[in-house]
């Protein structure tokens, strides 16, 4: 080998990275479980460190205000279905009797009124009465006649029930008074708050008698199973691995597991003080995360080191 090319190769050697060794911290996912509502802690079910398996309560909100409010919706919800239901069936028998009564009265007004202008018409006619008893026998006829046609329409009005419309919206009333009691009925049920995973629990903020705001933790779950390490990735080393690289981590007692790269952030942070060392203290480094198997009865937050292993 020429001189020249031997030491073109000694200086791109010493341009690789002298390590794919990292530091960092073993986790687990951490699950907040936050207050729902505003509402004072009436129970707490479980202690700080206990072991609790999916779908165990762990704390317990007041319910009055929520509750109070589902009664409200439940007691609308059963008055607008009656009110649809009496929509639904229609007239009484004892309306469309009357209103056919009435337009009996009014067609007997009727045919009075006309008798009567019968008679009168030929004696205003002869001059026998004056021709004013005419006109208002006249009038009485066309009055009953007015009051013969708002009777039938009365009738056909009661016979036909209500409108189309009118039902649709009362149906519409009652599908809004049920939307609303689910939400409220589902508020209620968040107020019962539940581990969603098996797990520890980490951390209680809280206290019973207390009135976290909205939106505060109530219990902070440490998610059995899956551990993974945190790890800080310098810069000459993110250029040589991607999501999917393998790594080894140990633990300061030996303790071994292989697993890969499941997630690094874009965005470079500044190397924590522990991971300093050499020519990396300048550096920055990208927080990593490496999903690791064979590692679920390892404890949390403890030290380690993780060796990526060079691309295949």
């Amino acid at each position: 080998m020429k001189p020249g090319v031997a030491i073109l190769c000694l200086v791109l050697v010493g341009c690789e990275p002298a390590s794919r060794d990292v530091l960092g911290t073993l986790e687990a996912d951490r699950i907040v479980l936050p207050a729902s509502a505003f509402e004072r802690i009436e129970a707490i079910a479980v202690r700080e460190g206990e072991q609790v398996v999916a779908g165990q309560l762990l704390v317990t909100l007041d319910t009055t205000t929520s509750a109070a409010q589902l009664a409200a919706l439940q007691a609308d919800i059963r008055r607008l279905t009656e009110a649809l239901a009496e929509l639904d069936a229609g007239s009484r028998p004892e309306s469309v009797r009357g209103a056919a009564a009435r337009l009996t009265q009014t067609q007997a007004r009727l045919t009075d009124a006309r008798a009567q202008l019968q008679r009168i018409a030929p004696l205003a006619k002869r001059g026998v009465l004056p021709a004013l008893d005419a006109e208002r026998a006249q009038a009485s006829v066309a009055a009953a006649r007015a009051d013969v046609d708002a009777a039938r329409a009365a009738l056909d009005e009661v016979e036909a029930g209500a409108r189309v419309q009118t039902k649709a919206q009362a149906r519409a009333a009652l599908d809004v008074a049920i939307a609303q009691a689910a939400a409220v009925r589902a508020a209620l049920d968040k107020l019962s708050v539940h581990a969603p995973r098996a797990g520890s629990i980490e951390r209680l903020p809280y206290r019973v008698g207390e009135q976290p705001p909205q939106g505060a933790p109530l219990a902070i779950l440490l998610a059995s199973g899956l551990r993974y390490a945190r790890v800080y990735v310098p810069q000459p080393l993110r250029l040589r691995i991607d999501i999917g690289s393998a790594a080894t981590v140990t633990l300061p007692d030996g303790r071994s597991a292989r697993g890969a790269l499941r997630s690094v952030r874009s965005e470079p942070v500044f190397t924590p003080y522990y991971a300093l060392a050499g020519d990396d203290a300048e550096r920055l480094s990208y927080l990593a995360e490496i999903e690791l198997q064979g590692a679920d009865d390892w404890p949390l937050g403890v030290p380690l080191r993780a060796v990526f292993e060079p691309a295949p």
